[in-house]
C-alpha cells in the first residue's frame, strides 16, 4: 500500500512536470524566428461574428517560402476580422489582403531584435524550470504528509524523494535542450 501511494505521487508529479515542459515548448514555438510559421498566428483570437474564435478554426495556412505565410479563410466574410486580429496582435506584421487570402510577409530579423528574442526565450525557460521545481516541492509536501500519517516509512520517503529529484533533473535538462535549440534557431542568420 505504501509503495502504491508513493508511486502515485511520483507519477502524478512526473505527469505535471511533463505538462510544464510541453507548455514551455509551446511558448517557445510562439517566439518568432526569421521564418514564417503558422504557429505564430494559429492561436490568435478573432472576433468571428461576436464570438472569440482561434484563427486555426477559421482558416488554413500555407508557407510558400521561408518569409511568407498565407492565411486562407474558410469563410471569405471573416477576412476583415482576421486581418484586424493580426494587426492588433504583437507580431508587428502588416497583413496584405487580396480579397481571397491574407499574406503575411516576415521581414528578416535585425541582430538587436534577435538578442531581445533570446532574452524572451531564456525568461520562458526559467519560468518552466521554476514551475518544475514548484511541482517537485508540492510532491515532497505530499510525501511528507503521507509519512506523518504513518502511510510511508522514512526509508521509503527518502527513496521516493531521490526519485523525484531525478525526474526534476530530467525535466530541467529537457527545458535546457529546448532553450539551446531555440537560441541557435534565433541567432542563425
Amino acid at each position: 500500500m505504501d509503495e502504491d501511494l508513493a508511486g502515485l505521487v511520483t507519477e502524478d508529479t512526473r505527469e505535471k512536470m511533463g505538462k510544464a515542459v510541453d507548455h514551455v515548448r509551446h511558448e517557445m514555438g510562439n517566439v518568432r524566428t526569421g521564418r514564417a510559421s503558422s504557429a505564430l498566428v494559429e492561436t490568435l483570437m478573432v472576433d468571428y461574428y461576436g464570438t472569440p474564435t482561434q484563427l486555426r478554426q477559421l482558416a488554413g495556412f500555407s508557407v510558400p517560402d521561408a518569409m511568407l505565410l498565407v492565411v486562407s479563410p474558410y469563410d471569405k466574410g471573416s477576412l476583415g476580422a482576421i486581418e484586424k486580429a493580426i494587426m492588433t496582435s504583437d507580431l508587428g506584421i502588416n497583413p496584405t489582403n487580396d480579397g481571397a487570402v491574407i499574406r503575411l510577409a516576415f521581414p528578416p530579423l535585425t541582430e538587436e531584435r534577435r538578442k531581445e528574442l533570446v532574452k524572451v526565450v531564456r525568461h520562458k525557460a526559467e519560468e518552466g524550470r521554476v514551475a518544475v521545481r514548484n511541482l517537485r516541492r508540492a510532491g515532497r509536501h505530499e510525501l511528507e504528509s503521507l509519512q506523518k500519517d504513518g502511510e510511508l516509512t522514512t526509508d521509503e520517503l527518502e527513496r521516493t524523494e531521490k526519485e523525484l529529484e531525478k525526474i526534476t533533473h530530467e525535466q530541467v535538462a529537457l527545458i535546457d535542450q529546448l532553450l539551446a535549440h531555440k537560441e541557435q534557431e534565433l541567432l542563425q542568420v
